[in-house]
């Protein structure tokens, strides 16, 4: 099988735009490119099949929730996570750095690692740099992330500073232990920081000097503004080595892949597609909708004109609509395809922006006409997820 690599094909003069192609085991990535997230081995209510129709590349699954349940070992003994699952492309695993973070009153850190209690049974379990790189070997995905640190948001800079010394501390110990364990992998480093500029920039610093072949940039997405997030991208970016792809950790609404392509950005994963579409938020060009929403009830024509996804060309928004509010389970898998096919066509007209020079203009016209969720509708979406996410560990 080919060898990991990574190579640039164009960049936009006036940012740092960069349209470029990753090479992984189990075929190429053409970036920029959004990630589908499959937590669990599977993208909730959609077959490997339909993210293939929809042109996903690659997908993410993560090693907290597949060491729990169903384990690394019983994946193994599969053949690994791509005959588990069906899945012949590219996977990233994240490491559950970010369950580190929230699951805060389910676990204690020190510094060899982590232990927690699972959310399932209550059982305790440890987490460490090398227990991590042995079950991501277990799984066999093509890139996978080492044990870090989420800080808070906000969090004091004594807080911020240990997280990132500590997190650093434990990426040194991955890459010995990726080596024993499995050293055809692709292993990432994750930059940290917080909310600090100087941070940020020495963690960006750090992990770019230190060998491995790809940056994630992590703890950005915590509850912060947005404008806050962006700028903590333009502390980082120029301190991160040119010839590395660059992976923004848990970040993928379409106003962030069109702003952190322009910001440096390779590679962007989220749950926010999938998760809206289950509760009838559906992506167009003007913004998200509720396909509950009257206005679709008589409509004969697709959720958007121009869609190409299978939903729009089968059904009309009107047979959407009455699905949602029926809460039928095929409305969970129709408007979870056409949100992963707007944000993986959105990545592909961003890459043919860059490849034709035309980067700027479409951020312009992008952003001219779409209207993101507010702050206000931001922050009652994380409040009422995070209720449902401590009603479940209770």
């Amino acid at each position: 099988m080919p060898p990991f690599s990574f190579s640039i094909e164009a960049e936009c003069p006036e940012t740092w735009a960069r349209a470029g192609t990753i090479q992984t085991p189990h075929g190429p990535i053409h970036t920029p490119i959004f990630m589908p997230v499959g937590t669990q081995a599977t993208v909730k209510s959609v077959s490997p099949e339909e993210l293939r129709a929809a042109q996903a590349q690659i997908i993410l699954s993560n090693t907290y929730h597949l060491m729990l349940r169903p384990g690394s070992d019983l994946i193994a003994s599969f053949g690994g996570l791509h005959s588990f699952m069906h899945w012949d492309g590219p996977i990233l695993t994240d490491s559950g750095g970010f369950q580190v973070w929230s699951l805060g009153n389910l676990r204690k850190l020190n510094e060899d690692g982590v232990v927690f209690k699972s959310h399932i049974d209550g059982s305790l379990h440890t987490l460490t740099p090398e227990r991590v790189m042995e079950i991501e070997a277990e799984l066999g995905s093509d890139i996978v992330l080492p044990l870090d640190i989420c800080s808070p948001y906000p969090c004091t800079l004594a807080e911020a500073r240990k997280a990132m010394e500590w997190t650093h501390r434990w990426e040194e110990r991955a890459l010995v232990a990726k080596e024993r364990h499995n050293p055809d992998q692709t292993l990432f480093g994750i930059v940290q920081g917080a909310f600090e500029p100087e941070l940020r920039r020495e963690s960006a610093r750090i992990i770019g000097n230190m060998p491995f072949k790809g940056l994630s940039i992590g703890g950005l997405s915590v509850g912060e503004p947005k404008e806050q997030m962006w700028g903590m991208l333009r502390h980082v970016t120029p301190e991160l080595p040119r010839d590395k792809p660059r992976h923004l950790l848990g970040v993928g609404s379409p106003e962030d892949l069109v702003e952190g392509v322009g910001l440096g950005m390779d590679m962007f994963d989220c749950v926010l597609p999938t998760r809206v579409a289950r509760h009838g938020g559906l992506f167009t060009r003007d913004g998200r909708v509720s396909i509950k929403g009257a206005r679709f009830r008589m409509e004969h024509g697709p959720i958007e004109d121009g869609c190409d996804c299978y939903t729009c060309q089968h059904y009309s928004a009107a047979y959407v609509h009455h699905l949602a509010r029926a809460e039928e389970q095929l409305y969970f898998r129709l408007g979870t395809i056409h949100n992963i096919r707007f944000m993986l066509r959105l990545a592909a007209e961003l890459r043919s922006s860059i490849l034709n020079g035309t980067y700027v203009a479409f951020r312009e016209a992008f952003l001219a006409r779409y209207v993101p969720a507010s702050e206000k509708v931001r922050e009652a979406q994380r409040e009422k997820w995070k209720a449902a996410r401590e009603q479940r560990q209770s």
